[in-house]
């Protein structure tokens, strides 16, 4: 049996993926935590095969981060990052070393249990793309990574000049891009482009790694 540790800090997902491995009998529920650095403690006795890990867990902590750790510590376990948010530096992340692979949320339980089996067999399993959202007028994937690389800091706070002085561009550039997101989505102004972008977890800056 595959013994199985579960992070995640939606309750509702928690207990329906409680109820996937505990109702197939391939798998062992060793136990569940909503806190992903809390499973680290359990995972360092090396004794656990998978662990299903969600990247924005408890407490802000990061999923990511403890799954590398994870890794490091006990390289035969298995990490299978569950996620909804698709912004994809997570997507970039997991794949760099803190997870064996990637399965979104949205993407239905037999597709979870194939990646899992993959996983399993030493296959490292990750889509090619972070999915797109519709954001107001524009979908996600109309964003070039520029402006994703952009974005990511202006949700972050730092102004133009700082910003054209981390990317190696100039502060009209940075404006310029922008502005042309804002007009392309059809938002009224860049605060509610900003909004929209933290709300459909285009980019999330909250997770702590420590």
């Amino acid at each position: 049996m595959i013994s199985t540790v579960i992070v995640e800090d939606n309750l509702y997902m928690k207990n329906h993926l409680e109820n996937l491995i505990k109702n197939d009998g391939r798998f062992e529920l060793v136990s569940s935590f909503r806190d992903a650095f809390e499973a680290e403690k359990l995972c360092a006795g090396g004794a656990v095969d998978l662990v299903l890990m969600d990247v924005q867990t408890l407490h802000n902590h990061s999923g990511l981060a403890a799954g590398e750790r994870i890794k490091k510590n006990s390289p035969q376990t298995k990490i299978v990052v569950v996620t909804s948010l698709i912004d994809p530096e997570v997507l970039s992340v997991a794949r760099r070393g803190a997870a064996d692979s990637l399965w979104y949320k949205d993407h239905g339980d037999e597709d979870l249990y194939d990646v899992i089996i993959r996983t399993m067999s030493g296959e490292r399993v990750f889509p090619e793309l972070s999915p797109s959202v519709e954001i107001k007028e524009m979908f996600s994937a109309d964003i070039s990574p520029r402006q994703m690389e952009i974005l990511r800091y202006f949700v972050k706070g730092l102004t133009y000049d700082e910003i054209a002085s981390k990317l190696g561009i100039t502060k009209n550039g940075v404006r310029w891009n922008l502005e042309q997101i804002v007009e392309k989505g059809g938002f009224e102004n860049k605060h509610e482009l900003l909004a929209a972008v933290i709300e459909n977890k285009l980019i999330v800056t909250t997770l702590k790694d420590e």
